[in-house]
């Protein structure tokens, strides 16, 4: 491959997809959050891999516990987007020949923390030498095939909704790959969202019984490329009338003279849920998210044109399709 075609991380998907003879009958199509096998009478064994490599997905100041973690993390939030309860992980390390004693020991808890934290066990994996860290954890559970949230049923007229606020990883990042400035009180906060971030596991569960989304998606790779990804797969638009935007993110965007629609929209690592919700069962969804402890903020519309605004004080913007991708995105 010559380095000038730049393929990044979805068209090189795209194109092994291309390659593959398609399963039968396949309950969860290619590009969603999960794959799935039909065992029938309605039951679905669900199935997920994510990957951790160190020099692209963890900044210098991640220890190794919270790498393992951050890694159940990634997986479950994919999970919690489809409203499917992580059973057992399986998990394959590479490890570089210079890694201690201490460090595996490191790895291990922080694997162990965030399954248990979640309620799965990890109950086996492999283990090779890798000129970097690498570690690839992949999940099992089951569920209902009725009751799974797909990417693909949007509807013009449902409400858009979001399970958190959007820009405090971004700001995070900024502090420390930048070494960009912000006050005590919220510095902590930001750079916790990206060092600890946690999946919506609890919300994504209980959405997932009431029958009220229509589409779900997690953000992990910004609020704007999860909104196109939903447009794609239900072939629909969205118009927004409210952006998500954390407290700290935008205190520490004026601090630093940044566009905080920048921060907000086009980030990642955010382990938030996208939804689209039905307008009659708003309320019985945000009841059930409250019940478990969690928020639904309504931001805006589904439309049938398939375009993407923001339209705040009577003036629309155009929301384009970025975010985080492998292989063209640069983290320094």
């Amino acid at each position: 491959m010559k380095p000038s075609e730049n393929l990044g991380e979805r068209k090189i998907i795209e194109i092994i997809q291309s390659r593959l003879e398609v399963l039968p009958k396949m309950p969860v199509p290619f590009g969603d959050d999960v794959s799935a096998y039909d065992i029938g009478n309605n039951n679905l064994v669900v199935l997920k891999t994510d990957m951790l490599v160190d020099k692209t997905d963890a900044p210098p100041s991640m220890n190794l516990w919270q790498a393992a973690r951050k890694t159940v993390i990634m997986n479950v939030s994919d999970f919690a987007a489809k409203g499917v309860k992580p059973l057992t992980m399986l998990v394959s390390l590479g490890l570089p020949r210079e890694i201690t004693r201490k460090g595996v020991e490191e790895i291990g808890a922080g694997l162990n923390a965030g399954a248990r934290e979640y309620d799965a066990y990890i109950i086996g994996g492999d283990t090779n030498e890798a000129s970097d860290l690498v570690i690839s954890l992949s999940l099992f559970g089951m569920a209902k095939k009725d009751e799974v949230m797909l990417r693909s049923g949007a509807k013009p007229g449902d409400l858009v909704a979001v399970t958190g606020s959007f820009g405090k990883t971004t700001a995070g990042l900024k502090i420390l790959l930048e070494g960009l400035e912000a006050p005590a009180k919220i510095r902590r906060v930001l750079v916790d969202s990206v060092l600890m971030p946690h999946a919506r596991l609890k919300e994504g569960l209980s959405l997932s019984q009431t029958r009220a989304v229509t589409a779900s998606i997690d953000s992990s790779d910004g609020l704007a490329w999860s909104l196109h990804e939903i447009s794609r797969a239900s072939n629909v638009g969205f118009l927004l009338n409210r952006l998500p935007v954390a407290e700290e993110a935008n205190e520490f965007a004026e601090i630093n003279r940044l566009d905080m629609l920048e921060l907000t929209l086009y980030g990642g690592e955010e382990y938030e849920l996208v939804l689209t919700i039905k307008p009659k069962l708003w309320r019985k969804a945000e009841k059930a998210v409250e019940k478990v402890g969690g928020m639904l903020l309504p931001i805006g519309n589904v439309t049938a044109e398939r375009k993407i605004f923001l339209e705040i004080d009577g003036r629309r913007r155009v929301i384009e399709p970025k975010g985080w991708e492998h292989f063209k995105s640069v983290r320094v």
